[in-house]
């Protein structure tokens, strides 16, 4: 089986990285349905299947879903063949939890965790491969150069904590970068909870420019420009902690009724 550029295939080849990854789901929350996104072989799923018997799988590649039905027949029930970012996750699960596991396509792997942020209600939990510049920069602390967009949106919901790294060699063929698991754990209480439309656009807007300082790129979101003469507003999108940009977004709220 040859690994697809087009589906961003890197097949982990040591099955001690793979059984840890299945062993870090931790259902803290009590959840029995696992998500595994992209099995490629199996190499994953056989530890998943070992702890839960009745898990998921969606999976892309068509030559990939023969090849476990073929291996893994007691996986074909709850084999899905088809695209994960078209997955009608009510339509598999209803309104049941379940966690997201895998050793994820890099090409999606951002679009991934914003679809666990869209389905939160329902994903207490994300255990995860990812390219290592990208892991850090989900769970990274503010301050960080690599604190960003999606830092501050995952980290309103989710704590994030970094498992351990993997070596390129650990996969065929090889990638060229690095990678790292990383677990994402639902807050049992969000640090917002106000409008996540709001929370998007504004953290979005500040970190399109992130050279620049909160005075300069908060202009376009309100309309009472005077408070951005505060010393706050002096400082940069990275600087900002989480609670900061709470703050941030119930201004920005509290303008538009103003």
């Amino acid at each position: 089986m040859q690994a697809k550029k087009s589906y961003g295939q890197h097949f982990l080849h040591r099955a001690d990285l793979a059984e840890r990854i299945a062993l870090s789901v931790s259902n803290h929350d009590g959840y029995t349905d696992i998500l595994e996104i992209g099995p490629g072989m199996g190499m994953l799923t056989q530890f998943l299947l070992k702890r839960y018997p009745h898990m998921f799988a969606v999976e892309a590649d068509a030559d990939m879903v023969a090849y476990l039905k073929t291996h893994y027949p007691q996986l074909e029930p709850h084999l899905l063949a088809e695209d994960f970012m078209k997955l009608n996750v009510n339509r598999i699960f209803g309104e049941r939890s379940f966690g997201i596991v895998g050793n994820f396509p890099y090409n999606i792997s951002s679009q991934i965790v914003i679809s666990m942020l869209d389905n939160r209600q329902q994903v207490p939990e994300l255990v995860g491969m990812f390219q290592l510049e990208m892991a850090e920069r989900i769970i990274a602390p503010h301050g960080s150069k690599t604190f960003g967009t999606l830092s501050v949106l995952t980290q309103m919901y989710y704590e994030g904590s970094l498992l351990f790294e993997v070596d390129k060699s650990a996969f065929n063929p090889p990638p060229q970068v690095q990678s790292a698991v990383i677990q994402l754990r639902r807050r049992q209480t969000p640090l917002y909870t106000g409008s996540e439309t709001l929370l998007r656009h504004v953290v979005k807007t500040v970190f399109q420019q992130r050279r620049k300082m909160l005075r300069n790129t908060m202009k376009s979101l309100v309309t009472n420009t005077d408070v951005l003469q505060e010393p706050f507003f002096q400082l940069r999108p990275e600087q900002l902690s989480l609670e900061q940009f709470v703050s941030l977004c119930e201004l920005v709220e509290q303008d538009r009724k103003s």
